[in-house]
């Protein structure tokens, strides 16, 4: 509790930080902040006086787009530098949160107050007209979108920067620096490389693993059969576990997952699949063009699904959330990515160790999903370290890892995009890799059974590794504890 605390009050002045340095792009912020406030205190104003108020912000908004344009390179002089781009993404953002309030508050008065409607209704549509045209100069002159919409959404993203990462390091339990974490990343990445060129030489392709993912990425369904493939693998997967009594599997449990389509929207930003009870499938649909339609069909074939479907209903996520909403449920308060991911992508390695994969081109899927793990830490890590930008992550995931252009993108905006916390895509390996450690202290010790081991998780529910670790082992914990586990 005291780590959430800390977390939420170092996240919270990060916020305030980051608004203070756009506070030139969205000056008339506190104004409009205002109006929320007075009417959430049922303040009634007077019609006139608000009326000039929001004329007064409508003007100070188009005094900001002509400062904007003025300060835009002209020619080739200069291009626009990446921090400009943050900070415009940064404002663009506060506008929508701005314009929902303007949009709650203008709803409380407007047909309701007849003495304030007389006044404020063309004023109001001027100011958000004005707030629109400010944003979409920000968005097309500043951040490089297209005016029509039709062009790829450009991925900019905004780093925290060292010392916030050491600070959400801290509030995971996490012991290790993000450098550390990045050595740690490349090692895997190493590892995954050479088994890469294993199964490509058993599928006659030499060294050549790029052939290898290539000849998968052929082998997909077509259109209506990859629900069927799902179920298929779902129920491979808790076969297997049951047949080698690897973990407790409830009937209910297995009984009550669920499938649906994922959106193109969704897709846009999660190309593959996610879950929990629920499985969503990423599939393409009529209206994408031809190309979008094969990018998905190769990024989503039988052998990246297979490894896919396991991490996502069971063992993974949803053996994992049936399990936390019946034991212990309170600790959802401190429920972490290390953990919820962790627990998934643990299961990826050890069944990729025990075999399951017995093709090499399952092995191919596999290792194509674990190189991935390790470049989200890479990248992202890095980019919020201010190494690498957005752009330059989705150049890496292409040339390393294999991924579909189309699929990068979407990967890269997802884990630099303010959905996610900043340490989200690096702890599906770190959280892995540490389970990994606590299994080696406790099974290849004889302290416990694999069995044991993995049903005494699922009923710790969530909680940072280190301290499952402790409750694990029985370890006294002062009230003062912080994190000192080095599991490298």
């Amino acid at each position: 509790m005291r780590d959430w605390l800390e977390a939420t009050i170092a996240r919270e002045r990060q916020r305030q930080a980051q608004e203070e340095e756009i506070a030139d792009l969205a000056p008339f912020a506190d104004r409009i902040a205002e109006l929320a406030h007075r009417r959430r205190r049922a303040e009634r104003p007077d019609g006139k006086e608000i009326a000039a108020i929001l004329d007064a912000i409508r003007t100070a908004i188009e005094n900001c787009g002509a400062r904007v344009t003025d300060r835009l390179p002209e020619g080739a002089s200069r291009e626009v530098t990446h921090k400009e781009k943050v900070l415009a993404l940064r404002a663009c953002k506060l506008i929508v949160k701005l314009r929902a309030d303007l949009e709650e508050w203008a709803a409380f008065y407007l047909d309701y107050d007849p003495g304030i409607s007389w006044w404020i209704g063309r004023p109001y549509e001027a100011l958000k007209s004005a707030l629109d045209t400010y944003t979409k100069l920000l968005r097309s002159a500043v951040l490089g979108e297209q005016a029509d919409g039709n062009g790829e959404e450009p991925v900019v993203g905004d780093p925290i920067g060292r010392a916030a990462l050491l600070n959400e390091l801290a509030a995971e339990w996490i012991a290790c620096e993000p450098e550390k974490l990045i050595e740690m990343a490349e090692k895997e990445w190493e590892w995954c490389r050479k088994e890469r060129i294993k199964a490509a030489r058993e599928m006659g392709l030499g060294d050549d693993w790029r052939a290898a993912l290539a000849r998968i990425n052929e082998d997909y369904l077509q259109p209506g059969e990859q629900p069927g493939l799902v179920a298929e693998l779902a129920r491979e997967a808790i076969a297997y576990l049951k047949d080698n009594d690897l973990v407790t599997v409830p009937e209910l449990c297995e009984a009550t997952w669920e499938m649906k389509m994922m959106t193109p929207e969704r897709q846009k930003v999660n190309p593959y699949f996610t879950g929990g009870q629920t499985i969503s499938i990423s599939f393409p649909t009529e209206g994408m063009s031809h190309e979008e339609k094969l990018m998905s069909l190769r990024g989503n074939n039988r052998h990246f699904a297979r490894a896919t479907v396991q991490h996502e209903l069971i063992p993974g996520h949803h053996l994992q959330l049936f399990m936390s909403d019946r034991h212990r449920p309170y600790r959802k308060i401190f429920r972490t990515p290390f953990f919820l991911e962790g627990w998934a992508l643990y299961w990826e390695i050890i069944l990729y160790e025990k075999g399951f994969h017995h093709t090499p081109e399952g092995r191919t899927g596999a290792l194509f999903w674990r190189m991935h793990r390790a470049a989200r830490v890479i990248f992202s890590l890095r980019f919020h370290l201010g190494q690498m930008t957005a752009g330059e992550a989705i150049a890496f995931l292409e040339r390393e890892v294999g991924h579909e252009h189309r699929n990068a993108v979407a990967e890269v905006r997802r884990s630099v995009s303010d959905d996610y916390p900043p340490l989200y895509q690096a702890a599906y390996l770190i959280g892995g890799l540490q389970v990994r450690a606590l299994r080696a202290e406790l099974v290849d010790h004889g302290a416990m059974s694999e069995k044991e081991f993995h049903d005494a998780i699922l009923r710790q529910s969530y909680l940072p590794i280190e301290l499952l670790r402790a409750a694990l082992r029985g370890d006294s914990l002062e009230k003062e504890s912080r994190c000192e586990w080095r599991f490298d």
